[in-house]
């Protein structure tokens, strides 16, 4: 069992139209470090900065609406090994799941020939469990779950205009301590041996919405007997869940933030 501590804060990049911060701190308390005095902490820190909207180059064709650029950059050594400086397919995956879950809240036509871009940067991510490799998976799409609820805070932050902020949300089935499957929501990759599916959703809870959908499976898939339909659909339903657990932090912090620009005001 791990204890998660969200920690999003706006505002912090003045260079920026809208920026994020967030900050996922996990306790295992059954790891120690090598003194066997403390828990071993793991987490997520993502920082988000959102340019624009600005015209596009006169150069460019003419677009009646919003044209959005997603990013997503780790840091050399966000995930314990060095990363070059190209992007690479994982930072490509990511992003291109990003930007499909923020199009769907964009209220595109407002700004014709326009451009904004949306850059993600991975200070710190939490890998599986080293002795296995099937968390690899769960491991991606808890990450894009942050990206989204970052995303949508420094997009809230810049003043732009959405039909609803959307949140991030995961679930998980994972072999149990004993032996038998269960649903996690907001699952840690490295408290688990095994994590045979997983789902990332983003929700825009007011609409009741799902504008992204990404599940992974690792191992068999299992028989044709109409199980693996009522699984994917409680994937489904368990990271809509928990992404609205995930809404509940992100509308605390852009109160705080609107109370805050009201009092400099």
């Amino acid at each position: 069992m791990n204890q998660s501590q969200p920690l999003l804060k706006t505002g912090l990049t003045p260079s920026a139209s809208g920026s994020a911060y967030l900050e996922i701190k996990r306790e295992h308390p059954s790891d120690t470090t090598s003194g066997g005095l403390s828990p071993r902490p793991s987490g997520l820190k993502l920082t988000c900065a959102v340019h624009g909207p600005r015209p596009l180059p006169r150069s460019a064709p003419f677009s009646p609406q919003l044209l959005l650029s997603t990013k997503v950059k780790f840091t050399p050594f966000a995930n314990g090994h060095q990363r070059g400086f190209m992007p690479d397919s994982d930072e490509r995956d990511l992003a291109a799941h990003l930007e499909t879950a923020l199009k769907g809240t964009l209220l595109a036509e407002r700004w014709p020939k326009s451009g904004v871009d949306v850059v993600i940067t991975v200070l710190e991510g939490e890998e599986g469990s080293p002795s296995s490799s099937s968390n690899g998976s769960c491991d991606h799409l808890t990450l894009l779950s942050s990206c989204i609820t970052v995303a949508s805070a420094a997009i809230a932050d810049a003043g732009i205009d959405c039909v609803d902020v959307a949140t991030g949300g995961v679930a998980a089935i994972v072999l149990g301590a004993s032996g038998r499957s269960q649903l996690i929501l907001d699952p840690c990759p490295s408290d688990h041996q095994s994590v045979g599916r997983a789902c990332v959703v983003a929700y825009l809870q007011a609409r009741d919405e799902v504008t992204e959908v990404w599940a992974k499976q690792e191992g068999e898939p299992p028989g044709a007997d109409g199980s693996e339909h009522s699984d994917f659909l409680s994937l489904v339903d368990g990271a809509v869940e928990a992404a609205k657990a995930a809404r509940l932090v992100l509308m605390d912090t852009l109160k705080e933030s609107v109370e805050a620009k009201l009092r400099r005001d």
